[in-house]
């Protein structure tokens, strides 16, 4: 009885204060609202416009989203945040746009882009093998700061084995839209006077793809329903026979291979560089918490939310400070919604 009464309070403690919050962030999001109307209302911004950074800050948000998936999935069964995401991202932009230009098959530039981009895929999964089996898994049991800081060094490796190999230039690799026809430029499309590059629509193709993939494969696959087990109960998965070591050692693989699709795709976009994969790493992992760091799908919405307000704040404002909206938005989540931005708060109740 007495522990009852005790939780009835507690709850109505808490109910206030959960309102108040929930308060708070309505407003504080209606006061940006007003304050990036305002500012785009100061640049004569319209309609046109608005729309124009919005579908830009999805093509990035879409990149945000593959790689917040690939820091999702490790977190998941290890409860590693790897910070060393954004360098399978590095890889697979550079390794597809160094083989494309040595054109090393005698076939159609198609035929090369497409070998190209199967081989760094391939070779940026067994990176991610390897770092699973010779830098994780030994310290497994180590504490989430230290686990956070190897990841980091793994990063700053990678990049500097890159710097050795690609030095300081940027690569370059044409629009996928260019291999079928005969223009040397991106296709152009402009529905109602908003721009849209066909390697955007290459770019969200591809993460819808990715994300169906990955919904067959944990839903409808025996290893995909292993490693949700894992996921969610590592003790009881291991008295039912499955090896939470092999499921981290799948969770790597998978990210692995994410980050190298989102790089490849993003390839044209952006000539990549050595340390392109700080910041886009830094970036999947703001949208990573946006989504509560446990729920893909989240995730992914966070993604494409980082990268439209990212976009649509640094149009109104100036192009420089975009990566700085990033970090904002990260403090803000942290403060108000640490659960996520679609998860409930977990309440702890004593009894």
């Amino acid at each position: 009885m007495e522990s009852t009464i005790t939780t009835n309070v507690a709850t109505r403690k808490r109910k206030p204060s959960m309102s108040l919050r929930q308060g708070l962030s309505v407003l504080l999001l209606l006061a940006l609202l007003l304050l990036i109307f305002w500012l785009g209302g100061k640049k004569h911004f319209g309609l046109r416009q608005y729309a124009q950074l919005i579908m830009d800050g999805l093509r990035a948000g879409a990149i945000y989203a593959l790689i917040a998936l690939g820091l999702v999935t490790i977190y998941n069964v290890t409860n590693v945040i790897n910070f060393a995401q954004g360098a399978f991202v590095m890889l697979g932009a550079m390794i597809t746009a160094d083989l494309f230009a040595h054109q090393l098959l005698p076939f159609a530039p198609a035929v090369n882009l497409f070998a190209a981009a199967v081989f760094a895929i391939l070779f940026t999964t067994a990176v991610g093998l390897f770092i699973e089996r010779v830098v994780i898994a030994p310290v497994r049991d180590a504490s989430p700061l230290t686990l956070i800081i190897i990841t980091v060094g793994v990063y700053i490796v990678i990049q500097g084995l890159a710097l050795l190999y690609w030095g300081t230039g940027a690569l370059k690799l044409p629009a996928f839209s260019t291999f079928f026809t005969e223009a040397t430029r991106d296709k152009v499309y402009r529905p109602f006077g908003v721009i849209i590059k066909g390697q955007s629509l290459w770019i969200w193709t591809t993460t819808a793809l990715v994300m169906a993939v990955l919904y067959w494969f944990f839903n409808f696959t025996i290893y995909g329903k292993a490693f949700q087990a894992s996921a969610i109960n590592r003790t009881a998965a291991r008295l039912m026979g499955i090896s939470p070591s092999k499921m981290s050692l799948l969770a790597f693989v998978v990210a692995a291979a994410v980050g190298a699709v989102a790089g490849i795709v993003l390839a044209p976009v952006t000539s990549p560089t050595y340390d392109m994969g700080l910041k886009l790493g830094l970036k999947g992992f703001v949208a990573a918490i946006m989504g509560g760091l446990v729920s893909a799908p989240a995730a992914v919405i966070g993604g494409l939310l980082l990268g439209v307000v990212e976009n649509v704040a640094a149009g109104v404002t100036k192009s420089g400070l975009k990566d700085i909206f990033a970090f904002i938005i990260l403090i803000l989540v942290l403060l108000y919604r640490p659960q996520g931005i679609l998860s409930k708060a977990k309440e702890t109740e004593k009894v």
